[in-house]
């Protein structure tokens, strides 16, 4: 049986850029496990990279059917969006290794949908000041810059990332992505290819 290497963090910590890094690293042999939202897409996002973009009856179709893990929502300034998981054809644990990214809460639910044992968190971190910092950067390479949300998402965040919450996950190891961002990435490959081989060898 495979594991799921959940990667999360707050706004602008890094962690879009860490998953990509760790996913493209052939030696991990890593499969994607894309999550689904129906938000807009933003420049540079494509269609089941970054998320499986759906429109809100097709996630209506999916909870119907069974497929939906766990689902949030975000009132934001443009409206009520979704974000989800979901099991179906593209999640075989028989035969491979994948790496998700998402929220402590999403985690949380996939690691009691699968199994603790099969769940391995991996939490980036990095300043306030500096992920403040990398969203306005981020945002004002939009075509049309939205700094209220910016805001909304940096304030969320502090409390959905409580210190609280993240001790109640049990969430012991953590990655700084402070400085050199090569260092993190190497220093999470590491740890996920440690933890597939003492897995694989039970």
């Amino acid at each position: 049986m495979g594991l799921i290497f959940y990667v999360m963090g707050k706004s602008s910590s890094g962690k879009d850029t860490i998953y990509q890094d760790v996913l493209s690293r052939e030696e991990l042999n890593l499969k994607p496990f894309v999550m689904y939202t129906t938000r807009p897409i933003r420049a540079k996002e494509t269609d089941g990279v970054q998320y499986h973009f759906v429109t809100e009856e097709k996630l209506r179709q999916m909870q119907r059917e069974g497929q939906v893990i766990e689902l949030r929502s975000y009132n934001t300034v443009h409206g009520i969006w979704y974000y989800f998981s979901a099991h179906g054809e593209f999640v075989n644990l028989e035969e491979n290794n994948y790496l998700a990214l998402g929220t402590l809460e999403s985690y949380e639910k996939m690691k009691k949908y699968y199994g603790e044992d099969k769940v391995v968190p991996v939490y980036i971190e990095a300043e306030d000041l500096l992920r403040l910092e990398r969203s306005i950067k981020r945002e004002k390479k939009q075509e049309f810059p939205n700094y209220d949300e910016v805001c909304r998402r940096y304030l969320a965040d502090q409390q959905d990332f409580s210190e609280d919450k993240i001790q109640k996950a049990g969430i012991q190891r953590r990655f700084s992505n402070n400085q050199d961002r090569q260092v993190c990435m190497d220093q999470v490959a590491e740890y996920i290819k440690q933890r597939i081989g003492g897995h694989s060898e039970r």
